[in-house]
């Protein structure tokens, strides 16, 4: 199994932990130096809740609508709850643990290849890459809000 695969399948079996309640299968998966990094209401911070103990599993529900790796150690991971809670997980991993989380909640996200190309930096994607990942939050754009939206660059 390749280290992209690998990742992916950790993302989902951390997910399936959580659905069950699964606290011990959860935490095998974390670094225990791992980085958290927020970007919402602040109230929504719901995944941190979890994975610290100061909500239960069940409080919120993480099922994600799609799981994608977009490089060797990147997983990006989405989901609804109703028209008003949307999300978007960036899991980093490293040697087949979770040593960083990026959440972003109710916002519209991009990521772009922003690596250095032979002699240095160049602004915007790389040729022939574009996007890497975008959100897909196909039904719930007929609500007829907006949400913000970020690019990350990696």
């Amino acid at each position: 199994m390749d280290e992209n695969t690998q990742n992916k399948a950790i993302v989902e079996d951390l997910y399936y932990a959580l659905a069950k309640g699964d606290g011990e299968n959860v935490s095998k998966h974390l670094a225990s130096d791992m980085e958290w990094w927020f970007h919402g209401p602040p109230q929504c911070q719901h995944m941190r809740k979890v994975l610290t103990g100061e909500s239960a599993y069940f409080e919120f529900r993480f099922e994600p609508q799609s799981i994608t790796t977009i490089d060797e150690e990147r997983v990006i991971s989405e989901g609804w709850e109703g028209a008003h809670s949307y999300w978007v997980h960036v899991w980093t991993l490293k040697g087949g643990q979770i040593t960083q989380i990026r959440e972003y909640f109710n916002t519209w996200l991009i990521v772009r290849d922003l690596r250095p190309r032979n002699h240095g930096w160049k602004i915007g994607p790389m040729k022939g890459k574009g996007n890497l990942w975008q959100s897909q939050m196909s039904g719930l754009t007929s609500s007829g809000r907006s949400m913000p939206g970020l690019v990350l660059a990696i």
